[in-house]
């Protein structure tokens, strides 16, 4: 238990320098590459931009612009820390810290940025020429097609097993392009996927929808996660030549409890989202007909 404990709040330690140490012969630090940082701020430049843009041209709604950034910054600051902290770097030596930085991506970043809704005031932020250019590529009706529930739950479960499929995964620690390509896939996968569940709690045949698909989603990503905390031997060559990670564990060890981390957290995440559609669904219901009760009384 001590040493999975201390797995867990490694990169803590190494986000100071004093906690710094030479991991399979290169230091656990912050990741500054350009490929990274550079998307990161644009987007966030972007979204500053949009936001006061809107904001002076708003004369009603201007609140709720105002209401929905800390979810946009919430978000962005989890997608930032995942990707730039020593935990990124940490994850280039152990399996655990990755998989942690993909659940970070994949689910409280994720679902943060596409409950802040985004997309107008990112448009907003590009100049006008930029505008006219996104603007009719956003209204395509393939982004409808693709952000239904059914579609994007089997995306995003492709993305997952493919990833992880041991070939995938090892060629994208051992290339840095494959490995930004497997963000990429993360990042975009799970913002469809909540862009595609978050809508639906607005009625209750699509919080119905979205529940279902949000059981099955923690039902694949528990399931694999399992398979990991199971397995007899390690899945990934990367990770098993490294030998013990610098955090005390063999690469069984290792990889015992990132299944665990994907198999428990990450199913509760999507179930306990599953369970608060399902209370909106009731709700909802118990509102109809109380309704009409009422009608039927006045009649």
């Amino acid at each position: 238990m001590f040493r999975l404990t201390a797995a867990a709040l490694a990169p803590v330690a190494f986000s100071t320098p004093a906690g710094a140490h030479e991991a399979h012969g290169e230091a656990i630090g912050w990741t500054l590459d350009p490929q990274v940082t550079l998307p990161l701020l644009v987007t966030l430049a972007l979204y500053v931009g949009g936001l006061f843009r809107l904001r002076r041209r708003a004369h009603h709604g201007g609140g709720l612009l105002t209401q929905r950034a800390p979810l946009f910054l919430g978000g962005w600051a989890i997608l930032a820390g995942a990707l730039v902290s020593p935990l990124h770097e940490a994850g280039e030596v152990s399996f655990t810290m990755h998989m942690i930085e993909h659940e970070l991506i994949m689910l409280p970043a994720a679902l943060l940025l596409v409950a802040a809704r985004p997309g107008p005031v990112l448009l907003w932020g590009l100049p006008a020429a930029g505008r006219q250019l996104f603007a009719p590529i956003i209204r395509l009706p393939l982004w409808r097609g693709l952000a239904a529930p059914v579609i994007a739950t089997a995306i995003q479960a492709a993305v997952l097993v493919l990833w992880h499929m041991p070939a995938l995964f090892d060629r994208a620690l051992r290339h840095d392009g494959w490995h930004i390509v497997q963000h990429l896939c993360f990042v975009a996968s799970a913002l469809l996927f909540w862009t595609a569940m978050l809508p639906r709690c607005f009625s209750r045949a699509g919080a119905m929808t979205a529940a279902l698909c949000l059981f099955v989603t923690s039902m694949i990503g528990g399931g694999l996660g399992a398979l990991m905390s199971l397995a007899g031997s390690p899945w990934y060559a990367v990770y098993a030549a490294m030998g013990m990670t610098p955090f005390g564990l063999t690469p069984s060890e290792d990889q015992q409890l990132a299944g665990l981390i994907m198999w428990i957290p990450g199913g509760l995440f999507h179930l306990g989202a599953a369970l608060i559609l399902l209370a909106r669904a009731l709700q909802s219901t118990v509102r109809e007909d109380h309704r009409e009760s009422r009608g039927r009384e006045t009649a």
